[in-house]
């Protein structure tokens, strides 16, 4: 029996609502928002873009509405590819949100909320999707990278280009998703990733992280331009008061997919 089966047990199905990428049986949750960046890289909250682009923040608002976008094909170069572009009449010109991976300002002050919530000396579950690219790039690719300290051997690990000290059983399986499971303490979230020879770091923060007793569950689902956690009403009120997040209650069965209406 995985350590993960109660996630399987509880997630609703694969899709685009709260309940499909955290379980479900929590008392609240809430969705936290990853920041964009203005034109001179500084993080923007998405109530702080909504001010300049005249449109009314709410708990579950779309970036797509705020900055709205438009899809390209070039066919110029050797293979044609769709690109996205902003749309002329746009009137947010700085980066989007971080798209499954959660920046670093952000992730520290979500663990720091989540600390309080989690028994001391306790050890955390890190399931990191195994479609990344910096897991999956080959053999020669991995030969010249290594794997970021911080956390203890995997729970769970799969087969495939992979460092050989990965290989150790089968992947943690969910609807729609594979991921490798590891076992570590909680801000060992921040050290997951890969380093390059020349020193450069790519980090990924955990796609799902859950103590040992269960009590809350954090997922950030690939596509999405934010987080959902869900916990007890202690923990989601600390999080929507967290300094550093940008943080709104949602109910578990709210829909946050990227194309639907605003």
């Amino acid at each position: 029996m995985s350590v993960g089966d109660w996630i399987a047990a509880r997630i609703s199905d694969f899709g685009s609502r709260v309940c499909d990428v955290v379980p479900t049986g929590f008392d609240a949750y809430a969705r936290v928002l990853h920041p964009a960046q203005d034109e001179q890289g500084h993080p923007v909250t998405w109530t702080e873009a909504c001010q300049r682009t005249g449109q009314t923040p709410h708990a579950t608002m779309l970036w797509s509405s705020i900055a709205p976008t438009i899809n390209e094909m070039r066919t110029t170069g050797r293979w044609p590819f769709r690109q996205t572009a902003r749309s002329s009449t746009a009137t947010w010109h700085g980066r989007e949100p971080a798209e499954g991976n959660v920046p670093t300002s952000t992730l520290v002050a979500l663990l720091d909320a989540l600390d309080r919530f989690t028994p001391a000396g306790s050890d955390c579950y890190h399931a990191v999707w195994e479609g990344w690219s910096w897991l999956n790039a080959g053999p020669m690719r991995l030969q010249r990278r290594t794997l970021l300290g911080g956390l203890a051997a995997p729970a769970v690990a799969p087969s495939g280009a992979l460092p050989q000290d990965l290989l150790a059983g089968p992947l943690f399986r969910l609807p729609g998703r594979d991921y490798l499971l590891f076992r570590g303490p909680l801000r060992a979230a921040l050290s997951i990733g890969v380093q390059e020879p020349d020193g450069h770091e790519e980090r990924q923060s955990p796609d799902l992280l859950w103590p040992a007793d269960r009590t809350w569950c954090l997922g950030s689902e690939i596509d999405f331009d934010s987080t959902v956690i869900g916990g007890s009403n202690q923990l989601i009120e600390a999080l929507l008061q967290a300094p550093g997040l940008e943080a709104w209650p949602v109910a578990a069965t709210d829909d946050l997919t990227p194309n639907r209406g605003w």
